[in-house]
């Protein structure tokens, strides 16, 4: 079953603001290849510490046209600023192009797990290597797109 976001996300962030841990199942494609969205599930706690590169993110962004929007993907840069708090910079694992950028105040909660629909764990530290390979990112999609997934998914 699909929950609109607009429901979905409101109760994600009061359940992690009292301490839990929530599991769902994020749609899109945007975080492959190490989330398959509407097939594997991340369990998501409260940012208890400062994000650290390399940490998948549920925060606010706003759109160009100043719309706010939820985005799952991993912060990619930080940049501190002197006057004022830092900007975390978020970019999804399957995008070759483009980042967001947020506050600390618009982070909703941190993914510490990766569950594929065969209940393996996925591990959370690839995508860290991930981050380095950024140039490379678009021969490596469609390689994945073409072998890993026809023939885990077909």
């Amino acid at each position: 079953m699909r929950i609109a976001n607009d429901i979905l996300i409101p109760e994600l962030a009061r359940l992690l603001a009292e301490g839990k841990e929530v599991r769902f199942t994020p749609s899109g494609v945007s975080m492959r290849p190490f989330i398959e969205g509407d097939k594997d599930s991340v369990i998501l706690a409260r940012l208890d510490r400062a994000p650290k590169k390399g940490d998948i993110l549920l925060a606010a962004v706003k759109t160009a046209d100043s719309h706010t929007t939820y985005v799952l993907h991993r912060l990619v840069r930080i940049e501190n600023r002197e006057s004022s708090e830092p900007l975390y910079f978020l970019m999804g694992d399957g995008n070759p192009v483009g980042e967001e950028r947020c506050l600390r105040a618009d982070i909703l909660g941190r993914v510490i797990r990766i569950d594929a629909p065969s209940g393996r764990r996925k591990p959370l530290t690839r995508g860290r290597l991930w981050c380095k390979l950024r140039a490379h990112r678009p021969f490596l999609l469609k390689l994945y797109r073409h072998t890993v997934l026809k023939w885990l998914y077909n």
